[in-house]
């Protein structure tokens, strides 16, 4: 890979430990019951069709959502099955893996399910709860804004009474030693745990922020649709949620490219104060695991790299 210009990489927490992704691969760290340290590594196949739709603006950020949910679930998968299961064990998971490729096919298509699935009670939710304030609250922009002021309390209020749990807690925990390792590396900090603990555990291209977005981005979209009669208003909501993800994705790839801009940088602030909900302080044992996710995933990057300039010299 070029010195020139960083590679781009992206993360997510799972259950004890943390998963990290490129351009080529992806690879989960999990710290097991007795200590060790297990990976998962998962190559990313080129789809022609998804490739050219990742280059339309818009239209790409859905494509790069739904891709996200179904690789992710498959890392959190893997995570949640050994996590707390002793390495001599094993053997159980796979003697209930028939299919290897069905078993995949089925958490990914899980995994955008209950994306989806999320996606509408959270935007169906808030408009029958606009709705009850119609008598205090009866004009279209009125119903607009106080629709995403209900969103955006259910959205705190979610992720602050599931933090309180002690096993999302830690996901959190480890949710701030990915941000940590990425600004390590993107700040040019060679990767030990020292190193890594003094970063920030924000980070402006993080879904939490994405969430945040949509919120905001939805309050904007929505003033240009009718509020009355209801059945449209519901229909109206469902219709546009690629459209609001569309456009929140790329206004968190803006926000991420002028972070650096003295007065555009303030864009994503709302994003960060959100991932301070959604990250946690992560101890030492933690930033190692996410360490040694990044770093075995930085190896497998170079040598696919390698192997590719190889093949076009010959």
């Amino acid at each position: 890979m070029s010195n020139n210009q960083k590679p781009v990489y992206g993360g997510q927490a799972v259950v004890e430990g943390v998963m990290f992704g490129g351009k080529h691969h992806s690879v989960t760290a999990v710290r097991r019951k007795d200590r060790s340290i297990d990976y998962f590594h998962l190559p990313r196949k080129t789809n022609q069709a998804f490739s050219f739709l990742k280059k339309i603006p818009f239209l790409r950020g859905i494509v790069a959502i739904l891709e996200a949910s179904a690789n992710g679930s498959r890392h959190l998968t893997f995570s949640t099955e050994r996590f707390d299961l002793d390495p001599q064990q094993d053997h159980t998971i796979k003697e209930k893996e028939t299919s290897k490729l069905a078993m995949y096919l089925g958490v990914a298509a899980i995994g955008v399910i209950s994306f989806l699935f999320g996606k509408f009670i959270f935007t169906l939710l808030p408009v029958f709860l606009a709705v009850l304030t119609k008598p205090i609250f009866s004009t279209d922009i009125e119903q607009v804004l106080i629709e995403g002021l209900f969103k955006l309390l259910l959205l705190l209020c979610y992720i602050y009474f599931v933090s309180l749990t002690p096993l999302v807690r830690r996901v959190f925990q480890y949710h701030g030693a990915e941000h940590k390792v990425i600004n390590a590396f993107e700040n040019g900090k060679e990767l030990t745990v020292e190193n890594v603990q003094s970063q920030s555990r924000l980070h402006y291209r993080c879904g939490s922020s994405f969430i945040l977005f949509t919120v905001i981005v939805g309050v904007f979209v929505y003033m240009w649709v009718p509020t009355t009669p209801l059945w449209l208003r519901v229909v109206d909501r469902l219709a546009l949620i690629p459209v609001v993800l569309g456009i929140s994705f790329e206004v968190l790839q803006l926000t991420n490219k002028v972070r650096e801009v003295p007065v555009l940088k303030y864009l994503g602030l709302p994003g960060l104060w959100l991932q301070l909900l959604t990250t946690k302080e992560p101890s030492d044992d933690q930033v190692e695991v996410a360490i040694l996710s990044f770093n075995e995933l930085y190896r497998m990057e170079n040598e696919t790299e390698d192997q590719n300039k190889d093949e076009e010299i010959v």
